[in-house]
């Protein structure tokens, strides 16, 4: 869950700034991949709804047509039959969902004292049953339900792709792309051939003044922000009822602006081995070794200039400085080099007069690097981002190298997810509402959804007390808050109105030109959305995600399918689980209506302050506290939470298990017969300690020391263990249930509290 100006999931991380959507899907595993980390990229760090499911991610793009030539076919048919594993040949898609109860004793470490470390005592036995898989950056209860998801829907969708016939059209796509997708010999034989008509665009080019149009149709087709910049649509900040193109920064091939400019060897380290894996791919598409190392310098050289010129990720959290409304005229003095009157006929947007420019910094380096880079070095450049997206789509020559940079040496990953996980999770990014509804008739049945809205009004209902209860916060202010709380619309498991995929066009025997008519179709339906009146009933996750989000503009709290399955919401338990860990992560996604992102829009979803300037600083005071807290915490080695970016996910942690514990208390008071479960009785636990306990262990997680690294410079979410404890650190409750006394880790001295 990203704080209030994006969406964000409970449990997912920042995506990885340079994978596009699509190939996310094929290096990232479980909670790695859901759609939600695309939307909060979009939503939580650029406030652009529009990120695209782009299926294309790491290439080069120097030369293209020598590539197809430099390929050999019958090493790309070995290789490929080669990263196929025995164990991944053994596995068998799942006909029926297997269960994990909503509180596991067996993952609990009850040797460990709860007031001393109750991450570990909640957790332990988890962490040492479960290792991280070597397909995997880390491993945790939502990665396990996410794949155990994946799992079924591999068995519905290599259904669909064996049946010929009695398939409806939503069947057909689903279906014919997995197993286009599946296909590993045909990919194979392809080799590079998909590259070759962007390479031949970019090579056509006679004058950087072409730019316009080529950017477009790359942007189109492979990623609407990989190439220099992002355009995409999105609710004006100022008035949420319209929809406006929204211009942001973009065109890095590292995960964040910080890998460019931190000078610590680490940071220099991985510079060196990403502009040496940029030279390998070059290499792979047919430049001389000499040639390649001078065009992998190159690229760092404008992708190094384009972001020192953006701004932090901490910056990115103020929306204020996202917010740059601009007229045409404006734009196009902001970039005198480029034609935006060619580009924007170019991606059929002629008439767009308006825009938000999200970064001008970013937009005036742009400029600076169009007028000073010469023609061959923005093709160089160009031709790396056609590589890099395109790579996961093409033969293993492409494909793993690709792999073998962002996954294993940024994250540590040890080998390829097997290829059902990779195109399951690939359906999903490209036709999830498809795939979403065979998902949704199998395993999300009306009583469910009945269930789980009636415990997200309880939460609603708490947070209502709980905003009335405030000693810090004036009438006048409470008054404005009653309104957007009132104002929240619950979304929960999938959408009314199905999305109409009937412009995509799916062949069964094309796998990269599926991928890139996918995000084609993405693309364009972002941007007409720009002057159209806004459509507040989608979504922004598919149901079979397992996560959750809130989105401040659109001022509601979304809950697939996949999110409320056992163990996270679980049936057959009793209450105070559940309402731990569900109950939590309502509260956790009401909360961010009002952290340190969202309390700065109303309640339609308007960028505006309805605070009193008193109460925004008492705001700001209890906040601080939070930051204060989180900061002492460490991630891996010697590097710290940096708790000015993940303020939002701590303070609605907090809130949310706050919220959660209210609502429980409500329920049990209707229901006083449920109070005391006697058929857990045996687990020694008392109900008070089965909430807590239920509550931590959708936290249970175990993380790549490489990841982590990763995550501590992009991820707006403290690792699970500091939300666990840094949670329960801040409540009576819990100090009470569990019998701490005073002076123990687990009982502050000093607590602290924003809702």
């Amino acid at each position: 869950m990203s704080g209030a100006a994006g969406l964000d999931g409970r449990l997912g991380k920042a995506p990885m700034k340079p994978l596009p959507a699509w190939a996310a899907a094929f290096f990232m595993g479980a909670d790695e991949t859901p759609q939600w980390r695309l939307v909060q990229y979009c939503l939580g760090n650029i406030y652009v709804s529009a990120c695209t499911v782009n299926f294309l991610e790491n290439l080069p793009m120097r030369h293209l047509t020598r590539i197809a030539l430099g390929i050999s076919l019958a090493g790309a048919a070995a290789f490929a039959s080669a990263q196929t594993s025995p164990s991944a040949q053994a596995e068998q898609p799942a006909k029926t969902f297997p269960y994990t109860p909503g509180l596991d004793v067996s993952s609990m470490d009850k040797s460990a004292d709860p007031c001393v470390d109750f991450y570990q005592y909640a957790c332990g036995g988890w962490m040492k049953n479960n290792p991280v898989p070597s397909d995997q950056a880390r491993w945790s209860v939502y990665s396990k339900l996410a794949q155990d998801n994946q799992r079924y829907l591999w068995g519905i969708l290599d259904g669909l792709a064996k049946q010929k016939e009695g398939r409806s059209a939503t069947q057909q796509k689903i279906g014919d792309y997995f197993g286009a997708c599946m296909d590993e010999s045909a990919i194979a034989k392809r080799g590079a051939a998909p590259l070759a008509p962007w390479m031949e665009r970019i090579g056509a080019m006679q004058s950087v003044r072409e730019l316009p149009q080529v950017l477009a149709a790359l942007q189109l087709g492979l990623s609407s922000d990989d190439f220099f910049f992002g355009f995409s649509s999105n609710q004006d900040f100022g008035d949420s009822t319209r929809v406006i193109a929204f211009a942001s920064a973009g065109g890095l091939g590292l995960p964040d602006r910080d890998y460019y400019v931190k000078t610590d060897a680490h940071s220099k380290t991985l510079r060196t081995q990403y502009e040496a894996h940029v030279a390998t791919m070059f290499g792979l598409a047919g430049e001389s070794e000499a040639v390649a190392k001078r065009s992998a310098a190159t690229v760092m050289r404008i992708e190094t200039a384009l972001a020192k010129a953006s701004l932090t990720r901490v910056e990115q959290r103020d929306p204020y400085n996202l917010f740059h409304k601009t007229s045409l005229k404006q734009l196009q003095a902001l970039t005198p080099g480029f034609d935006w009157s060619a580009y924007l006929a170019a991606v059929g947007q002629p008439g767009v007069k308006e825009f938000n420019v999200t970064e001008p910094k970013f937009f005036k380096e742009f400029a600076r690097q169009l007028k000073g880079q010469d023609l061959a070095a923005v093709k160089t450049y160009l031709r790396w981002h056609v590589l890099k997206d395109l790579a996961p789509a093409l033969s293993p020559q492409f494909d793993q190298p690709h792999f073998a940079f962002f996954m294993q040496t940024l994250r540590g990953v040890e080998k390829q997810a097997p290829r059902w996980k990779r195109c399951v999770q690939l359906v999903d990014h490209q036709l999830g509402e498809a795939l979403g509804q065979e998902f949704v008739g199998r395993a999300f049945s009306p009583e469910l959804k009945a269930k789980s809205l009636h415990m997200t009004r309880q939460v609603e209902e708490a947070m209502a007390k709980d905003i009335d209860s405030l000693e810090w916060m004036s009438v006048e202010t409470k008054k404005r808050a009653r309104e957007k709380l009132d104002a929240i619309v619950n979304k929960i498991g999938y959408p009314n109105t199905w999305r109409d995929y009937s412009a995509f066009d799916v062949k069964a025997d094309d796998f990269a030109g599926n991928v890139v008519r996918g995000t084609t179709f993405e693309n364009r339906r972002q941007l007409d959305k720009i002057g159209k009146p806004l459509d507040r009933a989608e979504w922004l996750m598919t149901p079979p995600t397992v996560n959750a989000y809130f989105n401040p503009q659109m001022n509601d709290i979304n809950f697939p399918a996949g999110v409320l399955q056992p163990p996270l919401f679980d049936p057959k338990m009793d209450d105070a689980p559940n309402y731990g860990n569900t109950g939590g992560t309502i509260g956790h996604e009401l909360t961010h209506a009002f952290d340190d992102e969202g309390r700065q829009f109303d309640a339609k979803g308007n960028l505006k302050d309805w605070w009193t300037k008193k109460d925004g600083k008492a705001f700001e005071e209890r906040a601080q506290c939070i930051v204060d807290q989180y900061a002492q915490y460490t991630v891996v080695d010697d590097i710290k939470i940096n708790s000015k970016l993940t303020l939002g996910e701590d303070v609605a942690d907090l809130g949310g298990v706050i919220l959660g514990w209210m609502a429980w208390k409500t329920q049990m008071a209707s229901m006083p017969q449920q109070a005391q479960p006697t058929q857990f009785a045996h687990e020694g636990l008392s109900p008070e300690q089965r909430f807590f306990v239920g509550f931590a262990q959708w936290a249970c997680e175990n993380d790549r020391p490489e990841n982590l690294r990763v995550s501590a410079a992009t991820d707006p979410h403290s690792p699970g263990k500091y939300r666990v404890n840094g949670v329960v650190i801040n409540m009576p409750e819990f100090e009470k249930a569990f019998h701490c006394k005073p002076g123990q880790p687990m009982a502050a001295v000093k607590r602290c509290r924003v809702w």
